[in-house]
């Protein structure tokens, strides 16, 4: 079995949804995608073969305060508008397509974080609900989001606790993946002020969650060192943008230039793709 793996990122996740467009469009189709945060939410389009998607909503509600605003704090406890984005526009805006998303043989993973062990655990994205409990807890960065309760345990982003998921692809019987990073080659994590900010707050209510935001930055590190040694194995092939991308970029053309880049990546080397994978 082969995998496509994706970073998150918030809005850097822009690249990875030109990247699976270009998928769409070349007929390949993954039979496992695993994700965290930014990177496995867009994959759900890829998934249900909707070409655009992603970067329609980012056009039409990226700068809408109902989709990103301080005032949804009030409202969600989040900065992010919780039901604008995981239900309003799915079910309403820009309608999913369920039917073909539940229906395909593609197994969808979908990687979080435990608030109460700091651990990483991995759902089926295909027994989500259509207001997307899974997807909420695998982007609930803290700060921009309250714990998502799923089963009655807290979970928050899934990039805390397993950045590139590459490893639980190969235990899931992946013998060959294509990682999707949203990072430029050479970058180095550091741990921020922000993570060691919000570590003090968070170890109040979640003591498990100040290591896991204060060691953050070696376990990206590692990770990536990880994919990269697979990658000269002949084992994994990655794929990331050529210059950093902003998180939260605002301006939406900077945005279409991000989903290009990453179309125009994934033209170039589907013959190659298409080679590796045999799909």
């Amino acid at each position: 079995m082969v995998g496509l793996v994706l970073e998150g990122g918030t809005f850097r996740g822009t690249f990875s949804a030109g990247f699976m467009d270009a998928l769409i469009e070349c007929g390949v189709h993954f039979p496992y995608v695993i994700g965290v945060s930014a990177g496995i939410s867009n994959a759900a389009s890829y998934v249900s073969g909707q070409f655009g998607r992603n970067m329609e909503i980012f056009e039409k509600y990226r700068n809408d305060k109902r989709y990103l605003g301080i005032g949804n704090y009030r409202k969600c406890k989040s900065y992010f508008g919780l039901d604008f984005v995981y239900d309003e526009i799915p079910n309403s805006l820009v309608p999913f397509d369920y039917e073909t998303f539940r229906s395909c043989d593609t197994k969808f993973v979908v990687g979080v974080t435990n608030a109460v062990t700091g651990r990483p655990e991995f759902m089926d994205g295909k027994t989500d609900t259509d207001k997307w409990q899974f997807l909420r807890a695998s982007c609930a960065i803290p700060g921009y989001f309250p714990a998502i309760e799923i089963n009655g345990s807290p979970y928050f982003d899934g990039g805390l606790s397993c950045p590139v998921s590459i490893k639980h692809a190969i235990k899931d019987g992946c013998k060959k993946n294509v990682i999707i990073l949203t990072q430029p080659k050479g970058f180095v994590k550091k741990c921020g002020k922000g993570n060691i900010a919000m570590s003090q707050i968070i170890r109040k209510k979640y003591p498990a969650m100040e290591m896991a935001l204060l060691a953050r930055h070696r376990l990206y590190n590692s990770q990536i060192a990880f994919c990269e040694e697979l990658e000269r194995r002949g084992k994994a092939i990655i794929f990331r943008p050529e210059n950093k991308l902003d998180s939260f970029q605002k301006d939406v053309e900077k945005l279409r230039e991000y989903w290009q880049e990453g179309y125009d990546l994934c033209m170039a080397n589907i013959d190659r793709i298409k080679e590796f994978t045999e799909l």
